[in-house]
């Protein structure tokens, strides 16, 4: 619009059209003078206008397009790291103007480097800190059980990790995003899973809320008496809730046990189900013919199992369903 109508003006002078109208001659040439000044003064702000923006926008009558011009050799090369997606405002004249960049979730982000232990589910690697995905190590405060006696499990979780890794490099995927904006990720030394590794050896719980994926290193783990597996331990979870080891004795549904070792543990002819309550924690058993024993399902992953008899369930802490 602007240029248009600095071209109209030094194609027409003015004054022409002022004495169409019946102006006076010495006030038509003064500001023919003035407009004369103006388009000038105009010519020179569209030139510099063009300047600035030559390499960034073409103006051709149409719709401005974007194109490419010569590299800016004042601006340093982008160094490698998580993509990001730029969004420009309007352009000015005095060049783009950068609004925000956001994370292109659509492009994992990396890490790879020498790795610093944090906790036994958390590292550092290039200043960055990282949540190992799909799993959940004892805090580094909690105590676990075994034989009688309690012990740092969460500090032997750390520890464990640490001599895991060493000194040498892993490379972290991203996977999520916290609620407190860590990187949640996937993390490998020498091209095997750590998250996996600590699951297996019992130093982790498969995190079921946010991932399935390392329930199969769980059970194992269990079932070899890997790690926190070969005693008691409150779950991580039930741990940052408040709930220790004390009142885990209490409330025998919010505590994990090694695996027992009698027949009831798998099967067979022990058709009676001890169930743990999803809301209220209680350990209830369901006999065949009791109304919900169809769709009762156990899952030895949250201390649900299966008894040959009612007084063996009732032993273990387990009361009958009333229904």
């Amino acid at each position: 619009m602007f240029v248009g109508t600095v071209a109209l003006f030094a194609a027409v002078p003015p004054s022409s059209i002022l004495r169409a109208v019946g102006f006076a001659a010495p006030t038509l040439d003064r500001f023919d003078d003035s407009a004369a000044r103006l388009v000038d003064q105009g010519r020179e702000y569209v030139d510099e206008a063009r300047r600035r923006i030559a390499g960034v926008v073409r103006i051709d009558g149409k719709a401005p397009r974007i194109f490419r011009g010569p590299p800016d050799q004042s601006v340093p090369a982008p160094r490698s790291g998580p993509a990001r997606i730029i969004e420009v405002d309007t352009l000015d004249f005095e060049g783009p103007r950068i609004v925000r960049a956001t994370p292109d979730r659509s492009v994992p982000a990396q890490w790879s480097g020498p790795a610093r232990v944090i906790d036994g589910d958390t590292l550092e690697v290039e200043g960055t800190r990282i949540r190992l995905h799909g799993i959940d190590a004892p805090e580094s405060a909690q105590n676990c059980r075994a034989g009688g006696r309690q012990w740092s499990c969460g500090v032997e979780a750390a520890r464990a990790l640490g001599e895991r890794i060493g000194g040498t490099p892993v490379t972290c995927d991203e996977r999520d995003r916290d609620r407190y904006d860590r990187v949640v990720a996937v993390c490998r030394h020498l091209g095997r899973d750590v998250n996996a590794w600590l699951v297996r050896e019992g130093w982790a719980l498969a995190y079921r809320r946010y991932s399935l994926e390392y329930v199969d290193d769980e059970a194992a783990a269990r079932s070899a008496r890997r790690g926190i597996w070969r005693g008691e331990f409150v779950r991580p979870w039930d741990w940052r809730q408040g709930i220790r080891l004390a009142t885990a004795d209490r409330q025998p549904a919010i505590r994990d046990r090694q695996p027992a070792t009698t027949a009831s543990d798998a099967r067979g002819r022990c058709d009676i189900k001890g169930n743990v309550s999803h809301n209220s924690g209680r350990r209830i058993y369901h006999m065949p013919a009791d109304r919900d024993y169809a769709r009762t399902q156990i899952d030895p992953s949250r201390g649900e199992r299966w008894f040959c008899s009612e007084s063996e369930a009732r032993a273990a802490g387990w009361r009958r369903a009333r229904r």
